[in-house]
């Protein structure tokens, strides 16, 4: 039985860095609305080429970063966009108290308010699922980086994402329905994300394995073609297009991207963003799901994509639709009552 929401005014907070936070929480905040929920955006630090598909009421400067074009982030960039006197503003200011549930997908603004002014927070995203000592990590265990996942945003009511139930308060990932629904094929080329690189780093490495490759870069606007190497913009539907479409993926070690790939069934090769400690988590558990796990600019890099592209293809992951269940359980968390 699904729990309708009529009256209710939820705030839902969303970390603005990258496409993965958005492209999640979208799903979220759609099915809120269908149950009848109010639902106010606060987005934070927006460095996203995908559209929220809603109005945005907040949009508080919070902690983001900014994605450099050498495989990492740019820390002279995020240093300068830092303000941490009108963060603090914000978090005073943000009206936590005058809804009745507030949603973070690991947004600092809407965690802290909800923190300092004694407000149930329901933490919803990938990065809670660190909470779990289960949550895989790398062998050698990074206590700051650690420090950072727990207090960045900080949490009251975890309800953590990831691509296995490592704890009783993890789900498997919210696949979007654009994938979920599309029908998948396999036209023979390789879709590649790698947002921290600029294409000129990574197209050389790409030219000498004889492959079709379709790269998605926040650092171009327009489609160009090199060779073997097709560069597009990060636009929405081109790249659901092609990963729907594709025989394998090559990408950060992030969470979304992955899990769609596990999702449709295709291979999938990781690489950690320089400097991320979460994705070097993320890369030691997906190197056991069995993802080629590599540095993109090693010297061994055309050798590991040769080998990828002559590998199996893998089973899909059947990741169940859990959206539904998902709601259910910020309405039981943050109000106590069930279905």
């Amino acid at each position: 039985m699904k729990i309708l929401w009529f009256e209710v005014k939820v705030l839902y907070g969303i970390q603005g860095t990258g496409n993965g936070h958005i492209v999640r929480s979208r799903e979220i905040v759609s099915l809120l609305k269908l149950r009848g929920a109010e639902v106010d955006i606060c987005l934070s630090e927006s460095h996203s080429e995908i559209d929220i598909g809603t109005e945005i009421k907040f949009k508080p400067r919070g902690l983001g970063f900014v994605f450099g074009k050498k495989g990492g982030i740019d820390i002279v960039s995020s240093i300068k966009k830092a303000r941490p006197h009108e963060l603090f503003s914000n978090v005073t200011k943000l009206p936590v108290e005058k809804y009745d549930v507030v949603v973070s997908d690991f947004e600092p603004v809407s965690s802290w308010a909800c923190l300092i002014k004694g407000k149930k927070c329901v933490s919803l995203s990938h990065q809670t699922s660190f909470a779990s000592e289960k949550t895989p990590r790398p062998e050698k265990v990074d206590r700051l980086s650690e420090a950072v996942l727990k207090w960045y945003a900080p949490v009251s009511i975890p309800l953590g994402l990831h691509f296995e139930k490592y704890d009783s308060f993890i789900e498997t990932p919210v696949i979007r329905k654009q994938i979920r629904d599309r029908d998948r094929s396999n036209k023979g080329h390789y879709t590649v994300y790698l947002p921290s690189f600029a294409p000129e780093k990574i197209v050389p490495h790409l030219r000498n394995v004889d492959v079709e490759w379709h790269v998605f870069s926040k650092h171009t606007s327009r489609k160009e073609k090199k060779g073997n190497v097709s560069i597009f913009p990060v636009e929405d539907g081109t790249f659901v297009d092609s990963i729907c479409a594709c025989e394998g993926v090559l990408c950060n070690s992030g969470f979304e991207t992955p899990s769609e790939a596990l999702f449709l069934g295709k291979k999938l090769f990781v690489t950690p963003m320089k400097g991320q400690y979460e994705q070097k988590c993320n890369a030691a558990a997906l190197e056991k799901i069995g993802a080629i796990v590599e540095k993109p600019v090693a010297s061994r890099l055309a050798k590991k994509l040769e080998k990828f592209v002559n590998s199996p293809s893998p089973r899909a992951v059947k990741y169940r639709d859990n959206s539904d269940d998902i709601v259910d359980k910020i309405f039981e968390s943050a109000l106590g009552e069930t279905a």
